[in-house]
């Protein structure tokens, strides 16, 4: 974690640096301070015991989702997110955003629910519990509107799943209307997804009322498609466009992903040097400070410098995996895999976005992108998987 704060704060400290200058020249003064506060919270957790945790879950939950509530009635914009309502605000003064708290809520309570399991989900109707635990959430994200964290919800809920112990079958049947949803705009592809799932329903044999509750949840969303696109927002709308074909606007919906790939693509092997890239100082490269941060790495510090960064990102992972796996109970065990889950799909997403991979939803990088919320929202994590791995390696020495 102080390794990537490091590299993000150097990176951050760059992005400011443009042929005219911007308030962006000194928000690294300001990141500083929420590392500041980072360290504080993480020492903070680290004294929190997971039993404590565990029982105050369920008012940190519902303390997320009041928030949330609050922000769809009072909430702001800002940025390129200027027409939704995902900050809440006393005046100019913008708070934070209650999602990135809801995000870590939500990890907390699948992890109690799931925990307090004898089995791991067995059916669709085992599932109804977590998927309304994380789902309240995401519905209320996906009103601000929100995109890119209404995913991290579902991502989030899918990982700990699999965490859990639940049959990868009873996994695909769940997220079978969402990708009935994705394809239901061909309606080729949607009617060989239709024969796929029949085929698959006759194999895994599930309940009767399970199989036609999918089966109808599947017809319905192949119904619900063009309602559904038409509820989205306009420039939710553009930046799909823009996802599979850049060029059909380059001036408008493209123009963030072309100059994100230029940037990316000229930096070569070693990149064109710390603080000189051509596309951030011109000012070609939007929100070089938030959503396209990486893009700067990428210019600047070329492929080396992008794989040193990968690298920092993978290895935090597959310590938090480690510490997940030699937990010492459930509810512990859980909340680190659910807190590795969410920062896999910010990273996947906002790298992915960056070269045109991955649709833009504007979800921040950890530790780079600037933002006080989610780099709090990091820092609870990574204090709550400290905590975890030190009581498992007290645990250890008892045993010893």
């Amino acid at each position: 974690m102080t390794a990537l704060a490091i590299y993000g704060l150097a990176t951050l400290y760059s992005a400011g640096q443009t042929e005219v200058p911007t308030f962006v020249a000194t928000i690294w003064h300001r990141q500083l301070i929420w590392l500041g506060l980072g360290a504080v919270i993480v020492f903070l957790m680290f004294r929190t015991s997971p039993r404590m945790l565990e029982w105050a879950t369920p008012f940190v939950y519902a303390v997320a989702v009041f928030l949330l509530v609050l922000t769809l009635l009072f909430g702001t914009g800002a940025g390129t997110a200027a027409g939704t309502k995902s900050w809440i605000a006393i005046g100019p003064l913008r708070l934070g955003q209650p999602a990135e708290l809801a995000k870590l809520a939500v990890i907390l309570m699948l992890s109690r629910w799931l925990a307090g399991l004898r089995e791991p989900p067995a059916t669709l109707r085992d599932l109804v519990p977590p998927c309304a635990i994380a789902g309240i959430p995401c519905f209320l994200v996906m009103l601000q509107p929100d995109l890119g964290s209404a995913i991290v919800f579902v991502a989030v809920l899918f990982c700990m799943l699999f965490w859990a112990g639940t049959k990868p079958s009873l996994m695909v049947l769940l997220a079978s209307p969402a990708i009935g949803l994705a394809l239901a705009f061909s309606t080729v592809a949607w009617g060989i997804w239709l024969a796929v799932l029949a085929g698959l329903l006759l194999w895994w044999r599930p309940y009767l009322w399970e199989g036609l509750a999918v089966v109808t949840a599947n017809v319905a969303m192949g119904v619900f498609a063009l309602p559904f696109w038409n509820r989205l927002a306009p420039y939710q709308q553009n930046r799909l466009l823009a996802f599979l074909n850049p060029e059909v606007d380059p001036r408008a919906t493209g123009w963030h992903v072309i100059q994100s790939k230029v940037a990316v693509g000229s930096g070569g092997l070693f990149g064109k040097g710390f603080t000189l890239g051509t596309q951030k100082r011109l000012a070609f490269l939007p929100a070089q400070h938030t959503d396209f941060i990486f893009s700067v790495v990428g210019e600047e510090l070329g492929f080396v410098g992008v794989v040193a960064a990968l690298a920092l990102f993978a290895a935090l992972l597959f310590i938090l995996l480690r510490i997940a796996r030699k937990a010492t109970d459930p509810f512990s065990s859980l909340c680190v895999f659910g807190i590795a889950g969410m920062l896999f799909i910010h990273i996947i997403e906002n790298v992915g976005m960056t070269i045109n991979l991955m649709p833009i939803t504007g979800i921040p990088l950890p530790f780079f992108s600037y933002g006080g919320s989610f780099l709090l929202a990091c820092s609870l994590g990574v204090g709550i998987a400290l905590r975890v791995a030190w009581e498992s390696r007290q645990s250890g020495y008892a045993e010893l």
